[in-house]
């Protein structure tokens, strides 16, 4: 697993990174944004798919008031698209869940979640976490 991209700190009063993706996950990104667009993720802390990091075209899913922006992922432009942001989101109540933890974004072969965009490229986004340190 090799982590090449670390999110800005999006969350009030912090400066350091809390999500960050390997590169396996910028190459399927950087694919799924030549179909879909712009992207954004979310991960609602709820049961079965979400507990999963979903990846939505932006626009297909309403960020609420009880969603909270972890970070921010500047992508870079390729040959055919240019450079843009993915945030990604998180549910306020399961934050608390993860406050202490670092997530690593990276992707694996597998069904992925039913309405997530990576599912029929038979790969899927799973995270992977460490303790931040005290």
């Amino acid at each position: 697993m090799t982590t090449i991209i670390a999110s800005r700190p999006d969350i009030p009063g912090e400066d350091f990174s809390r999500v960050a993706m390997t590169e396996e996950t910028l190459s399927l990104l950087q694919k799924l944004r030549g179909i879909h667009g712009d992207l954004m993720f979310h991960l609602s802390g709820g049961c079965c798919d979400g507990s999963s990091p979903m990846c939505y075209p932006v626009g297909d899913f309403r960020i609420g008031g009880q969603d909270l922006l972890l970070g921010t992922f500047d992508l870079p432009a390729t040959d055919d698209l240019p450079a843009t942001e993915i945030g990604f989101w998180v549910a306020k109540p399961h934050f608390e869940y993860l406050r202490g933890s670092h997530i690593t974004l990276d992707t694996v072969d597998g069904r992925g979640a039913g309405f997530s965009v990576e599912s029929p490229e038979g790969k899927r986004f799973i995270m992977r976490s460490t303790l931040l340190p005290s």
